[in-house]
């Protein structure tokens, strides 16, 4: 009787652990499947921002054979922690660097394609291995950062039918420090943007308003070009111009933007021929700009206290 019962006792614990090593391995693969979705639909999402013939690309820093491998380095800044979708895109970046390269360069032992990265330092983020030396994968779609039909365009509207101001332009209430900080700490950048910025070189942590201004016009598909006054900048789309001045924030400036900046910038735009004029700045807004808004309505400024309201009316996650 008692070894019946020892019996009895041993079979229903090994039925327990049985039944605690099942229930734990078939949640360990439900959070695997749910861990592959959500970098899958990641991965989706971001190749959205490489639009075909966008004309946008990662800025490539080298390009270099050596022994068997491919080495491509981009121009890109990295955050302090990996980020897999934007290094898969490099990668397809890199393929077709290399597709390019092979017009001037051998590549028929090469059976890696190693890609790199960021900036201080440089280091390794991706590698494809050739299924043989020299062949590479079919030709993915041409690449390039676009936002323009994943993402409302904030520069979209001509700036005379703007009804509601505070939308895209709206005025903020602080009062402005005697020093002005990173603009970068002021701002909440959706992981999107951040990816879209990092690969076309631009820094987030780092970034002036004119740097973000300029690079988000990119991503909508704007062509920039720089004018003869240093700062200055035309941007193009659709037909439609935009004469672009730059004023960067430097210690010890004074932190609002200067009535002769102002004036300086209406002269000039008067005088590029561009259907529209923009003044980016780093610096806080005069209360004079909203008169001059009124009176020159193709006359816009993105000053400290604007730009996120050019992030938020984007709707981008």
């Amino acid at each position: 009787m008692d070894k019946l019962v020892i019996v009895v006792i041993l079979a229903a614990a090994a039925y327990v652990v049985f039944y605690l090593f099942r229930s734990r391995s078939r949640r360990m693969k439900e959070a695997q499947s749910q861990s592959a979705t959500a970098v899958a639909q990641g991965l989706a999402v971001a190749r959205d921002l490489f639009e075909p013939g966008s004309g946008v690309r990662a800025p490539v820093e080298s390009f270099h054979v050596v022994g068997n491998e491919a080495r491509v380095t981009f121009d890109v800044p990295l955050g302090d922690s990996d980020d897999p979708i934007l290094h898969d895109l490099l990668a397809d970046e890199a393929i077709e660097v290399v597709r390019e390269k092979r017009h001037t360069l051998p590549i028929d032992d090469v059976d890696h394609i190693v890609i790199f990265a960021g900036r201080d330092p440089v280091r390794e983020v991706a590698r494809r291995k050739l299924h043989a030396p020299g062949v590479l994968p079919e030709p993915v779609p041409e690449l390039g950062v676009s936002f323009a039909h994943i993402a409302h365009d904030p520069f979209a509207a001509p700036f005379e039918e703007e009804t509601d101001h505070s939308v895209h332009y709206g005025s903020g209430t602080r009062v402005p420090a005697d020093e002005l900080g990173p603009i970068s700490d002021e701002l909440k950048i959706p992981a999107g943007l951040d990816r879209g910025m990092r690969a076309l070189g631009t820094d987030p942590a780092q970034l002036s308003a004119p740097d973000f201004v300029l690079t988000l016009l990119k991503m909508f598909g704007y062509t920039i070009t720089e004018q003869a006054y240093e700062g200055s900048f035309m941007a193009v789309k659709g037909g439609v111009s935009t004469y672009i001045e730059t004023d960067v924030y430097e210690k010890g400036n004074y932190p609002e933007l200067e009535e002769k900046v102002i004036h300086r910038f209406l002269a000039d735009f008067g005088s590029s021929g561009a259907d529209r004029g923009m003044l980016v700045s780093d610096r806080y807004s005069p209360f004079m700009i909203y008169d001059v808004e009124a009176n020159q309505p193709k006359v816009r400024f993105v000053t400290r206290e604007r730009v996120q309201g050019f992030i938020d009316t984007m709707a981008l996650g």
